[in-house]
């Protein structure tokens, strides 16, 4: 019964809402396609599913040509949202929404609608900023995040950007560097700098 309110919602309010965005669905993903981005939204259902509760997560990713290539993997046409470069729960990007969205038996299908459609749409202006292989790079680089470390370095000195990659090294190194793993990443790190003859 509460499956299939989450069916239906997907189907009758998800899916329109999303197609007149450009998103094509298969299954539980939603995919808008441009010629170096795949940009993604996947609705996960929670394990722990009753007959009475029924609970999801909605993913974010960004799926880039770009940094796949600098990886030296295969390029995919249909990536799953483990594949993707940027990675986030809505709730990372739309502080509005819940965690994890619930239904049950008490739960107002209006409400969950709204907030539901609201997130998407924000998470959808977000994703109009990420234009680019490098928006990516950006995006993590200025956590600075561990994530995507070296595809980024590979990335901004390939374009000659010294000055973001050094800012970038220095950041990661206040962040992370009392970290015993932080010997690895350095020396992953220095191999690139090496590579390009950019001085670590």
């Amino acid at each position: 019964m509460l499956q299939q309110l989450f069916t239906d919602m997907i189907k009758q309010d998800v899916k329109p809402f999303l197609s007149n965005r450009g998103f094509a669905k298969k299954g539980l993903n939603f995919t808008k396609k441009t010629e170096s981005l795949i940009y993604m939204f996947h609705f996960q259902k929670s394990a722990g599913n009753t007959a009475d509760h029924v609970m999801f997560y909605v993913n974010c990713g960004i799926y880039a040509v770009e940094l796949a290539q600098i990886q030296s993997r295969a390029i995919l046409t249909a990536p799953q949202e483990a594949e993707c470069h940027f990675r986030a729960r809505m709730r990372e990007i739309v502080e509005s929404v819940p965690d994890r969205f619930s239904i049950t038996p008490d739960t107002n299908m209006d409400d969950v609608r709204v907030t539901l459609l609201n997130g998407l749409d924000e998470v959808i202006h977000f994703y109009d900023t990420m234009t680019s292989a490098r928006s990516i790079v950006d995006y993590y680089t200025s956590g600075p995040f561990l994530h995507l470390g070296e595809e980024s370095f590979h990335l901004l000195l390939q374009s000659n950007d010294v000055v973001a990659a050094k800012h970038y090294l220095n950041a990661l190194q206040e962040k992370h560097g009392t970290e015993k793993r932080w010997t690895i990443f350095e020396n992953k790190y220095k191999a690139i700098f090496h590579k390009y003859g950019v001085e670590f």
